[in-house]
């Protein structure tokens, strides 16, 4: 009911029931999927952007311009950014988001940090069902930036429409790049801090691994940006609405929402199977296995039927 409340009022444009109502969807997965069953879900109006690279590329200052560009065509945004999880209070470490104070505070603009809380690939647990909760408030564009821990910050691929990879010059050996999977899960790739040496070394080096790949579809595109002077950023703005407009036409954007629902319906489903485990149980059926009286398919096979019975 409280969840239900608050989206009313963040409905209404309060930014405070905004923050509230995210802090509450964070800390209860099942407040979250309760309030996701009493709303309308969106129709896929809204721009989903993912802004992926590693430590130091300069994300937060990227998405910082994005804001003031996007802002002036009076669209309604909205900002996640995921950062890693403080060891003592599980909250976001870099949550103060200065270089994004700027626009924070117009009118339509709603910027929010959330820690991983030890969660993998780059992003919190709950961000599909943030990004959903989003897209139900009605705003035009929700950007998500993940917690930069480089070669598994890939999770972002299942939860938004348009991933941009953010790279810089000298961004490393091109191998162990390619490795990282980020040049598997791009729809735009982002040279920034292009007034630096070696940038147009990065964008030859990216276009040539794109052209190496078996491309199905929209051939990812290769944009340089100076976050901190704005050069470029107009051009990434309409780069991102250019592959929005491709994913309405050729129904991929169908897809990629179904993904992100599929992200949510199989955390809940894990939740929901680890909170039946016992504990005492695996443990026990662990040593059965050290001690050879059970091979590790049978222990397992008793693991899940001690599920079955509980449920």
């Amino acid at each position: 009911m409280e969840a239900l409340v608050l989206f009313r009022k963040a409905c209404n444009g309060d930014k405070g029931a905004f923050g509230q109502l995210v802090s509450l969807v964070e800390n209860n997965g099942r407040e979250a999927l309760g309030l996701l069953e009493q709303i309308e879900l969106a129709k896929g109006n809204t721009f989903t952007v993912g802004i992926v690279g590693g430590p130091g590329v300069g994300k937060s200052t990227l998405i910082g311009s994005l804001l003031g560009v996007i802002a002036k065509d009076g669209r309604r945004i909205a900002v996640v950014s995921i950062d890693p999880s403080s060891p003592f209070t599980g909250g976001a470490v870099l949550g103060d988001r200065i270089r994004m104070q700027v626009h924070s505070n117009l009118p339509g603009v709603f910027v929010r940090s959330m820690g991983t809380r030890g969660y993998e690939g780059g992003l919190s647990a709950c961000t599909a069902e943030i990004i959903e909760l989003l897209c139900a408030l009605r705003f035009d564009v929700v950007i998500v930036e993940t917690a930069g821990v480089g070669q598994v910050d890939l999770g972002i691929a299942d939860v938004a429409d348009t991933v941009v990879v953010t790279l810089v010059p000298g961004w490393g050996d091109s191998i162990q790049v390619a490795k990282a999977g980020l040049m598997e899960i791009g729809d735009i790739y982002v040279v920034n801090k292009s007034d630096h040496e070696g940038a147009f070394a990065a964008v030859r080096d990216i276009e040539l691994m794109l052209d190496s790949r078996q491309i199905t579809g929209r051939k990812a595109k290769v944009l340089q940006t100076s976050a901190t002077s704005g050069v470029g950023i107009k051009e990434l703005w309409e780069e991102i609405v250019a592959h929005q407009g491709y994913l309405s036409s050729s129904g991929q954007g169908i897809k990629r929402r179904i993904c992100r629902l599929s992200t949510i319906i199989k955390r809940s489903v894990f939740d929901q199977l680890a909170s039946k485990w016992n504990g005492n149980q695996i443990y026990d059926l662990a040593t059965e296995v050290v001690n050879e009286r059970l091979r590790i398919s049978e222990a397992i096979k008793k693991a899940v039927d001690g599920i079955n019975e509980v449920s």
